[in-house]
């Protein structure tokens, strides 16, 4: 069935993953708690009978080692293999699958893993990650209250309270739905401050697996784990400055506990330490999720809510300040005019009363992302409707977007269709509209779809959807 060198190689193995062809998975078993710390089937029924892909949402599908077992009907080894599963755990493993064949068809494949992770190494790889990526820390505060576009009255009450407030060293709560400018006003805050010239220390918590949350937050000692060394966390690297927690809510409760306590002390204690250090930290913290909403899904501790909304802002989304909407339109044509050598002149009166009839779900970026992709169309002379991407322009002519037609008027049911039938052809139209208005870039199709880039991968090869774009 396999190559019995391969299995000999790896000595032992630490899991076992049985998949139908469909990619389902149908057994599961792990021998070594350390490969998954709920225990050896601590997970088995949250796992059985999902889509691998979906347990293990960081695997690019076209990198699969078992769909690509399934098509060749092949065994495949791989000695290291490092990803993510669903709960966001770094996961270093060394891997052989093998076809399971009847008949000459491939009907699934099982899969044997052996535990490689160090803890150690993991810290290391994420913080590489980290630090390339967009949630890096020790990132540049860019910008500053005046690159805050607003007339409405509430938006400008923010802002004359970010700057009293910036000259404090108490945490703040910044709160409001995705791309109302929560990042703008940290950086803002930050900027308008004496710790100005100080560290700015950035991490999005729901880009943090949850086994490295503690040592990245607090640091690590020589010791305190295999292969640990003596490691800042972001409190230390942030000393003296600010620390900008981006999706609080996506913090582990148990943590939630040992931040309010660093927010009370002041002193943090590297994982394996016996020791605290002061640090002069002023935390900002962000969350997409109105604060009390979060309390009740039990995303964010209460008490420490009461601690971090010492001082809050609550930033409106789009559709609560209209009025703004011709100031971000006559920005981003400017913007993108420069940027693109264009001279486009405006929108036309169709577009702009289309504009304010929208309720603008993703707020000042969607707006912008239309701009952009409205000004690659323009003629130099003014945005119309033919320039609007395709997915707006279906939205308001179903009435906003916000009821959608009736299905019957969208789907072409039959007596055999039924709900999940109805779910993925809603599921297949929506994600080529995606494809075909972002120009076949994944990235920007799972952002208009409001998803993650992997689940969109997974959707993709889920309907056998081919990228014909770019």
């Amino acid at each position: 069935m396999g190559n019995k060198g391969e299995i000999k190689e790896m000595d032992y193995v630490d899991a076992i993953m049985v998949i139908d062809r469909n990619g389902r998975i149908v057994y599961s078993l792990r021998f070594n708690p350390r490969f998954d710390k709920d225990g050896c089937d601590g997970d088995f029924e949250n796992i059985i009978n999902k889509h691998f892909l979906e347990v293990y949402p960081s695997i690019n599908p076209k990198d699969s080692s078992m769909i690509k077992c399934m098509e060749k009907g092949e065994s495949i080894y791989i000695k290291q293999q490092m990803f993510k599963d669903y709960k966001g755990r770094i996961i270093n493993s060394e891997n052989i699958t093998i076809p399971i064949i009847k008949s000459g068809k491939v009907l699934g494949a099982i899969e044997l893993s052996k535990d490689i992770t160090k803890v150690e190494e993991n810290v290391s790889t994420f913080l590489d990650i980290r630090n390339d990526s967009q949630n890096t820390s020790n990132a540049s505060a860019n910008y500053v209250f005046s690159d805050i576009i607003t007339c409405n009255a509430d938006m400008i009450r923010n802002i004359e309270k970010a700057k009293i407030i910036a000259a404090s060293s108490s945490p703040v709560l910044v709160y409001g739905e995705t791309g109302t400018g929560k990042e703008l006003f940290v950086h803002s805050i930050h900027n308008h401050s004496d710790r100005k010239r100080k560290p700015f220390v950035v991490q999005n918590c729901a880009a943090l697996p949850e086994t490295l949350f503690e040592s990245i937050l607090f640091g690590s000692t020589r010791g305190a784990f295999t292969g640990a060394l003596d490691k800042q966390g972001l409190f230390e690297e942030a000393d003296g400055g600010t620390l900008f927690l981006d999706e609080i809510n996506s913090m582990p409760l148990n943590l939630q506990a040992k931040l309010l306590r660093v927010l009370q002390d002041g002193k943090v204690r590297r994982l394996g330490a016996n020791k605290d250090k002061e640090v002069d930290v002023r935390i900002v913290a962000a969350t997409n999720v109105e604060p009390t909403k979060a309390i009740e899904q039990g995303q964010l501790r209460e008490d420490l809510f009461y601690r971090l909304g010492i001082i809050s802002l609550r930033l409106l989304p789009l559709r609560k300040r209209k009025e703004d909407i011709m100031l971000y339109v006559n920005h981003f044509i400017n913007l993108y005019n420069e940027k693109d050598k264009r001279n486009i002149q405006g929108i036309s009166d169709e577009v702009k009363n289309l504009f304010f009839s929208y309720d603008w779900p993703g707020n000042v970026r969607e707006l912008q992302h239309v701009i952009e992709c409205s000004s690659n169309f323009s003629d130099n002379d003014a945005i119309e409707i033919k320039h609007l991407p395709v997915y707006l322009c279906e939205k308001l002519e179903r009435g906003n977007g916000n009821n959608g037609p009736c299905l019957n008027d969208r789907l072409d049911l039959g007596e055999k269709d039924n709900l999940d039938s109805i779910i993925e052809k809603i599921e297949i139209e929506m994600i080529n509209k995606a494809l075909e208005s972002s120009g076949g870039n994944i990235s920007k199709a799972a952002s208009l779809l409001k998803i993650t880039r992997q689940r969109l991968h997974y959707k993709l090869s889920k309907y056998n959807i081919n990228v014909k774009y770019r």
